[in-house]
């Protein structure tokens, strides 16, 4: 049986840049909304306090090597950076463009670029814009030539086949997603020589598309948004949780990991994920989206269901994705905290010990 990848999902937003000094105020960074969070109810964990990492600043080199080798120690086999490109201009890059040039840590590695416009809401949809992407098949050339030569070629860098793994966040925002895969696969090919890329499209917002169809290779279970699906009835908000002020809405996060768990793989290649919790309160205040009964012992029958049942397609076809290492903002992490310790690093080192590893 081949062995399994585990992947782990990471946010580069944990420096200040120019841009989020200017957006959100000066030294703007997750952390900023991180510290700030209350609970808006009996026992709603917030804040989410870090320990061992504490509050990194990933321009420090030392932080990203520790982040490495905390993921390491516990089964993880590479990180999958988060990667922001608007028709050229590149935000929060530093810490990869740093990775690249020191050629550390040695952790392998992927980008999913993250193709939405920047927005004050953090909801990916077009509420005030900050910085908006407008697409268009120059950009993609241009934005395939970057990865090309200056990403893809790192040893480090993650392939299937010798072929470079990339994922897209959203393929519904673009015009024509088909030919700007075939526009992408002819420039790797044909300019730079490589054997091929390996596409990837996650399904997030609950769209899922037969990779297939638009000329990408395989998609990515985005568990963050399916767990969250089911929201209590409201006689349990009436009876435990009610407010009068409340705007926030409650998940039944473990109906949503049981769903998960019943999901019928497609026939198409499809990668699954499991998220260790949800609660973005730090960022939305009490609007927010909270998952409710997510604990370290849920995730680690999660994880080992999924380890247990997933056939890797090839020896290299072997993903299993896990969102996030460090979504702080989104109470959604597997880094150490001062509630659960590293429990949740500690059930997935668990659940990945066995046979398959």
């Amino acid at each position: 049986m081949p062995k399994l990848r585990p992947i782990a999902f990471v946010l580069p937003q944990f420096h200040p840049i120019p841009e989020n000094d200017a957006w959100w105020g000066k030294g703007f960074t997750e952390w900023t909304n991180v510290k700030k969070a209350k609970p808006l109810f009996k026992g709603h964990y917030q804040p989410h306090v870090p320990i061992d990492l504490c509050y990194y600043d990933l321009r420090n080199p030392e932080a990203r090597e520790a982040q490495a080798n905390i993921a390491k120690e516990h089964g993880i086999q590479g990180f999958c950076y988060y990667h922001y490109w608007f028709n050229g201009k590149r935000l929060l890059n530093y810490p990869i463009d740093e990775i690249l040039r020191l050629k550390e840590p040695d952790m392998p590695f992927m980008l999913c670029w993250a193709n939405e416009n920047w927005t004050r809401r953090w909801d990916g949809l077009d509420h005030d814009i900050l910085i908006k992407h407008e697409y268009n098949f120059e950009d993609d050339a241009n934005h395939m030539r970057w990865l090309c030569e200056n990403v893809f070629s790192d040893k480090r860098y993650i392939r299937v086949n010798d072929c470079p793994v990339f994922m897209i966040y959203r393929h519904d925002l673009f015009p024509e997603i088909k030919k700007t895969a075939t526009i992408w696969r002819e420039i790797a090919t044909k300019e730079f020589g490589y054997k091929g890329i390996y596409l990837c499209v996650a399904e997030s917002f609950y769209k899922s598309i037969n990779p297939e169809s638009i000329n990408f290779d395989a998609s990515v279970e985005f568990s963050a948004h399916d767990v969250m699906k089911y929201f209590f009835k409201k006689r349990f908000w009436n009876k435990i949780l009610y407010r009068a002020d409340r705007a926030y809405s409650l998940r039944d996060f473990k109906k949503g990991v049981q769903d998960i768990i019943n999901r019928k793989n497609p026939k198409y290649k499809f990668y699954r994920s499991i998220t260790p919790s949800w609660d973005n309160s730090a960022r939305k205040g009490k609007n927010a989206v909270i998952g409710v009964g997510s604990n370290p012992k849920l995730y680690y029958q999660w994880l080992k269901y999924i380890i247990e049942n997933f056939i890797p397609y090839s020896v290299e076809e072997n993903f299993i994705f896990i969102n996030a290492m460090n979504e702080w903002a989104e109470g959604n992490h597997l880094e150490p905290c001062e509630k659960y310790g590293n429990k949740y690093l500690e059930a997935t080192k668990k659940a990945l010990n066995n046979k398959f590893l």
